[in-house]
């Protein structure tokens, strides 16, 4: 008979299941806007039966798509393990935008998607293929549960469905058996076995190389200091935190990557620097315009960091680290405002918060999920920070769907109980993507906070460069919006 099969969730996995609630869902994703090419059928539409297949054939590069949670029994720690009842009709669904197919449509159907909650009984993901986009396009819609990837590993799957090259040919799908599943008595046996084993290998490693051992735990003490002085520092109560409903609004923009290139040459500093100044810029134009005092307001946006290293790409799960960046918005020069955000990113680098936050996962494995889920309640009731800012880079080449071309893809990141709104960044072809995740409540006015983004980008460029941000119908220059103008209301 076949051995059982399984693998364990890390406590920094757990703790996106732990942190999940009715109105703050913790999945993330994408939106991917395609030209349909040779996947456009006669009728209209885009052929979701040939799109059906190809996700299917690419399936075995990764494994965690057919698998479902377990427990183990009285910790109740979640496990994966191969799905028996596996049905990718489930979860590739096909729908069509409404005429005229505008982008305004689709951004408030992806909105409706995003505030769905995944079905914790089956493989916590869902793509939709939605057609009926204007332009002869379709766009693709990825939901993701976070407790399976990270920024970065996200990416890695991005790419197996994605091609460098305009291919249309795949082979055609391998017929799948699932694994044996352990036993309730498996899991629990397993579990002691691992609790009982630690402290011994901790006891042989100390024995082994006790200097080392002492330098590890002294750095380790420094780091954790460092990281629950910064987190327990409070944000100051602004118009973006509020308690958060159930309904969601979806927006994004676009920035050359070339105008931020020229910025760097000229004043210096990231291109997340840029990106921080320029969410900088716009939370001041926004809070201002509310009404907000900003010199007495301490902003604090949450900065996921990839702990992952370069063998590690293609697997899942999260291996992300955070800091925690006080944004000058206060400050009205944008050039000081992105040498004060400079200084501030060159210092958290030398700093040991990232390794700090690390360990804090590390102390959850011990702890059970009962500790970690009192951990995650109480946390969530502060205001650590004000919002998630998070920056993954992509590919530089243009990419192919069994020969449909990518134009776009904005991505999405969950936002909390406190925090109305949360944005994500992804490099493409040259462009710089955003998605902007907001509580319908929180931010009716979404759309002129997008505008304050491409705003501030402009402000910041035109400082830098000594030259004005231009407009131009369909393009995307100095990070004005892709369709030229203001954004339209959702």
């Amino acid at each position: 008979m076949a051995r059982y099969n399984y693998d364990r969730l890390t406590a920094l996995d757990n703790s996106f299941l732990v942190l999940e609630g009715p109105n703050h869902l913790m999945h993330v994703g994408m939106t991917a806007l395609f030209e349909a090419g040779p996947l456009a059928t006669k009728a209209g539409g885009v052929d979701i039966d040939r799109i059906m297949a190809y996700v299917e054939s690419r399936l075995p590069l990764i494994p965690r798509y057919r698998q479902r949670l377990a427990y183990i029994p009285i910790e109740q720690h979640p496990v994966w393990i191969d799905d028996a009842r596996f049905n990718l009709h489930y979860h590739v669904r096909h729908a069509r935008l409404p005429a005229p197919g505008d982008e305004r449509r689709l951004k408030r159907m992806v909105a409706r998607i995003k505030a769905q909650e995944l079905d914790r009984g089956k493989p916590l993901w869902e793509m939709w293929i939605i057609e009926g986009v204007e332009g002869n396009r379709f766009a693709m819609v990825s939901k993701v549960h976070h407790c399976m990837v990270d920024g970065v590993s996200g990416v890695d799957l991005v790419t197996v469905l994605l091609n460098p090259k305009a291919d249309a040919a795949f082979k055609a799908p391998r017929p799948w058996i699932p694994r044996p599943a352990p036993s309730s008595l498996a899991l629990l046996r397993d579990e002691a076995a691992a609790r009982l084993g630690a402290p011994l290998q901790l006891a042989s490693r100390l024995l082994r190389e006790p200097g080392r051992l002492f330098e590890e735990a002294r750095d380790g003490v420094s780091a954790l200091s460092e990281t629950l002085r910064a987190t327990m520092r409070q944000a100051s109560e602004t118009p973006f935190n509020q308690p958060v409903g159930p309904h969601r609004r979806f927006d994004w923009a676009i920035t050359d990557i070339g105008s931020i290139k020229q910025i760097r040459e000229q004043v210096g500093g990231t291109l997340n620097d840029v990106v921080l100044t320029t969410v900088s810029g716009a939370v001041r134009r926004f809070l201002e315009r509310r009404g907000v005092k900003v010199r007495d307001i301490t902003f604090r946006v949450f900065v996921p960091v990839s702990l992952r290293t370069a063998d590690e790409r293609g697997t899942l799960g999260n291996r992300v680290a955070t800091w925690a960046v006080d944004l000058p918005i206060a400050e009205r020069d944008p050039r000081r405002r992105l040498a004060r955000v400079s200084e501030t990113t060159a210092r958290l680098k030398e700093s040991k918060m990232a390794r700090g936050s690390e360990i804090l996962t590390e102390m959850a494995e011990w702890t059970g999920s009962g500790v970690l889920r009192l951990g995650t309640t109480l946390a969530s009731q502060s205001l650590p920070f004000n919002m998630v800012v998070t920056n993954v880079p992509g590919p530089p080449q243009p990419l192919y769907m069994l020969g449909a071309r990518l134009q776009h893809l904005y991505p999405y990141v969950p936002i909390f109980v406190n925090q109305g709104l949360g944005i994500a960044l992804f490099s493409y072809a040259g462009l710089l993507h955003w998605g902007f995740n907001a509580d319908w409540d929180t931010l009716p006015d979404l759309h002129d906070f997008v505008a304050d983004i491409d705003a501030a980008f402009a402000e910041l460029y035109a400082a830098a460069v000594q030259e004005p941000a231009t407009v131009r119908r369909q393009k995307t220059v100095h990070g004005i919006r892709a369709n030229g103008g203001a954004p339209a209301e959702l």
